[in-house]
């Protein structure tokens, strides 16, 4: 029986498989390319070549290869989907993403800051920050590139909501209740 089990060994990783070669016990790729997942180092084989991987994993450090060979592995596999661009088309569709979505979240806090500046000032005594616009020398602080004021209230702010109920209407040069008198 011990002659029998000793002819059992682990199965061949994937990349040994796919080169149809013996998989050593101190098989380079072993640890990197299980069995159970073919596809990752045939793709890696595809785009980067069995020999240049590991010529690669055998410079870098011990430490550094799983994460190098799932990077190429993302790669080659992004470079399947799109052999032009490979994984820069999806950052830059990322990007693109990010800065569409910016736009729409300075959109945003621009309608939060117009509704905001709507809302009647109820009991300014007790919250005496709400409402409030930062102030300078009568000035409205804002962003010169996008055109609109902060749009959260500044608790230090001493100016603003009058007390009275009225709500406030902001100008860039100046704060005016909605009945038209000055409002600092």
């Amino acid at each position: 029986m011990a002659a029998s089990s000793s002819n059992y060994s682990n199965p061949p990783c994937a990349a040994c498989k796919f080169l149809r070669r013996k998989c050593l016990p101190g098989c380079i790729f072993s640890p990197y390319f299980p069995p159970e997942d073919p596809t990752k180092f045939f793709n890696v084989h595809k785009i980067f070549g069995a020999s240049n991987v590991s010529k690669l994993l055998n410079e870098i450090a011990p430490h550094q290869r799983e994460d190098a060979v799932n990077s190429l592995a993302y790669e080659a596999e992004a470079r399947l989907k799109d052999p032009v661009y490979g994984c820069v088309g999806a950052i830059s569709v990322l990007q693109r993403q990010v800065i569409s979505l910016q736009k729409e979240l300075d959109a945003t806090n621009a309608n939060i800051m117009r509704f905001a500046n709507e809302i009647p000032c109820y009991n300014a005594a007790m919250n005496p920050g709400f409402g409030r616009r930062v102030m300078d020398y009568g000035r409205v602080l804002s962003d010169p590139s996008s055109g609109f004021s902060l749009p959260y209230p500044w608790p230090w702010n001493n100016t603003g909501c009058s007390g009275d109920g009225s709500t406030m209407k902001t100008t860039k040069d100046s704060c005016f209740l909605w009945n038209g008198s000055r409002g600092f």
